[in-house]
């Protein structure tokens, strides 16, 4: 009886043996079937390899300085066509090191490395397939090419996303690898699968490629990097905008010292190569350490045409006005003069813009960092009121109209009757009058009323127009306080019109690119777009405007700023300090710095003639450094000197009504 049952139940173990291992063997045909099927059709679909190099959505932009050396890239960077076979062979052996050391002896997938990826990942809590992926190169090149699947805007808000959903971890989108990496394999050599992945893997900053990557961090090719910049390289891999060395090189650095053990230890690195490689980590080219012109070349990307800049499908190049002497000069004398004259942890922000006399901008510095892409520029993109910056524009209109530097006005209570508003009376900032004052002494002391009387007599017409003119065309004043400032402006565009006073009186519209060409190409398809414009005032008005500024640094409020050479310039301060500006030039450029808070808090203890002052003393010693001093383009004051009240001297003849209009504006400038 026993032997009966026991029979009954070896017979019925083996029958439902029979059942699942028919229903096995019929399902694991299937799925081949089916596998085989899938990867026939993938197979079909995949066009010859040298389609899938590039497959960026987007083009590059690479800024050359004015002595056309890359300083910035923008956009994704491609930096041409490497091989497997071309590579460095320590880049190709750092690879797969790294990603896949079966890479030359499996068919497609590696079973093995994902079944120990699902281990480690459930080990540490995570889900099978998110952490570890156990994916081998084929499978990372499927994902790169998104099993097929081309980038559409119509679908993808942007390539980023495009790239996410490729990357999704989920079972299906594994399941859905493993055909189209068996496709892959099947259509392709083990070299151009590798060739494919070295020009398609994103490497941060902007690179695309291997060949991309080496030539924006270490200013080489990708087939001559030494091991432990190809162990650099290859680290990326895993986190591209983690371990860019942009960002944080020794990160980069540790990173690539994981990669050399592991290229120790898999026989690609003799012991001595491996001692050298560890002794002496890879470093940043000088283009990439420096990161110049960070501000500059997020300006010159905003003013150029979007469809060759920020939209750009093609590999463009532009040349630009950068010089990265003066933009190391701008970024370092800011820095000296925050770490030595500012209270630690204070939130002010200060920027600087140097420029030739034609407009030319050559280096910009929107902020306290300077290392950001796509920060705010302060120099560029903060409209702030210009205070007694924009005195200048006064005297302008007056001397203009034939007035003396010498000529006097009263410094004495004043009061306008303002229409809607009621009496108005300026003050000074000392609270002080001074009586009779030359418009030169009025000037380099910032005297709020002469300014304001020199600007009701020559008329606020006449001064808007003149500002407009040079520049500063933005809402004016249409009160007797737009003698005080009260206007906004950009320091790009206050730097730029003393930069028309510097060339003799013409107006400037500020520029930065010279020429923009296709990558190959030798025509450019974009000049240059910017320099000096009309004439705005009489060159022997600007060339007395440029005596009495340099007045303000020999002896007025802007003695702080003065050089080992001619220089002329202007402080200004805002209500409440709120802003302070110092704009000055000397023969040679033109330097504008602003300081304040974002959120226009007021200053502590802050005038145009102070901190602002310095930083622009530091800037222009360190620009100037080497260069031999030039005089102004000014008419040195005549026998007597300053402070010697000659109406009429320096006039042109004038006769009949024009004669009459001086002789009531003198009236009024004397308070008579």
């Amino acid at each position: 009886m026993l032997g009966a049952v026991t029979g009954f139940f070896a017979g019925l173990i083996r029958l439902m043996l029979g059942l699942v291992w028919a229903t096995a063997w019929r399902l694991g045909l299937a799925v081949v079937a089916i596998i085989a099927a899938v990867t026939w059709i993938d197979h079909a679909g995949l066009p010859e390899a040298g389609a899938l190099i590039d497959g960026r959505a987007r083009g590059s932009v690479t800024l050359l300085d004015h002595q056309g050396d890359v300083f910035a890239w923008r956009g994704e960077m491609f930096g041409g066509v490497i091989t497997a076979r071309d590579v460095s062979a320590h880049l190709r052996h750092a690879i797969v090191a790294t990603e896949d050391r079966r890479f030359y002896s499996h068919f497609g997938i590696s079973p093995r490395g994902i079944a120990s990826a699902i281990r480690i990942n459930l080990a540490e809590g995570r889900g099978p397939f998110s952490g570890n992926g156990g994916s081998t190169i084929t499978q990372q090149v499927a994902k790169l090419l998104c099993l097929g699947r081309p980038y559409d805007p119509a679908v993808w808000k942007s390539e980023a996303d495009y790239e996410a959903d490729c990357r999704r971890g989920t079972i299906l989108r594994k399941l859905r690898e493993v055909p189209y990496a068996l496709a892959l394999e099947a259509r392709y050599s083990k070299d151009e699968i590798l060739t494919i992945y070295l020009n398609r893997a994103y490497l941060g900053a902007g690179a695309r490629g291997f060949e991309a990557a080496a030539q924006r961090y270490f200013g080489k090719s990708a087939a001559a990097v030494d091991p432990a910049e190809a162990a650099m390289l290859a680290g990326l891999l895993v986190a591209p905008s983690y371990f860019a060395p942009t960002g944080n090189l020794e990160r980069a650095q540790g990173r690539a010292r994981v990669i050399l053990g592991l290229m120790a230890e898999q026989g690609y690195l003799a012991p001595a190569e491996y001692a050298a490689a560890m002794a002496a980590p890879a470093r940043l080219s000088a283009a990439a350490e420096a990161r110049a012109g960070g501000y500059f070349a997020d300006w010159v990307m905003e003013t150029g045409p979007a469809f060759l800049t920020r939209r750009t499908t093609e590999d463009v190049i532009v040349q630009t006005t950068l010089d990265q002497h003066i933009q190391r000069a701008a970024e370092a004398a800011l820095q000296t003069v925050f770490d030595t004259r500012v209270r630690e942890g204070s939130g002010a922000q200060a920027a600087i813009v140097v420029m030739s006399a034609d407009g030319a901008v050559r280096a910009m510095v929107g902020g306290r960092r300077s290392d950001v892409p796509g920060a705010f520029n302060r120099a560029t993109q903060a409209r702030r009121q210009t205070g007694s910056a924009f005195k200048p524009f006064i005297y302008a209109a007056a001397l203009d109209l034939g007035h003396s530097p010498f000529e006097r006005v009263e410094d004495s209570p004043l009061t306008i009757q303002v229409a809607g508003s009621g009496p108005w009376s300026p003050r000074n900032y000392t609270e002080e009058f001074r009586g009779s004052v030359t418009l030169t002494e009025a000037l380099a002391h910032s005297l709020n009323i002469p300014a304001v009387r020199v600007s009701e007599a020559v008329g606020r017409d006449r001064v808007r127009q003149v500002a407009a003119e040079f520049g500063l065309d933005s809402d004016l004043a249409a009160g007797p306080a737009l003698a005080l400032g009260v206007s906004e402006a950009t320091l790009l565009q206050m730097t730029a019109a003393y930069a028309g006073i510097l060339n003799g009186g013409r107006s400037v519209v500020p520029y930065g690119l010279i020429e923009l060409r296709l990558q190959g190409e030798g025509a450019p398809l974009i000049g240059q777009a910017g320099g000096m414009g009309e004439r705005v005032i009489g060159e022997g008005a600007a060339r007395a405007l440029i005596y009495m500024m340099t007045q303000v640094i020999a002896q007025g409020t802007g003695t702080r700023a003065a050089l080992d050479r001619p220089a002329a310039g202007k402080t200004g301060t805002t209500q409440a300090a709120r802003d302070a500006w110092f704009i000055g030039f000397t023969a040679d450029y033109v330097a504008g710095v602003w300081m304040g808070y974002d959120d226009n808090a007021p200053l502590t203890g802050v005038t145009g003639g102070g901190l602002p002052a310095e930083i622009w003393r530091e800037t222009m010693l360190r620009v100037h450094e080497g260069m031999a001093p030039r005089p102004l383009p000014m008419d040195l004051p005549p026998t007597g000197g300053a402070g010697v009240p000659f109406a009429a001297e320096g006039t042109p003849p004038a006769d009949g009504a024009a004669s009459r209009l001086l002789d009531e504006v003198r009236a009024f400038l004397l308070g008579r």
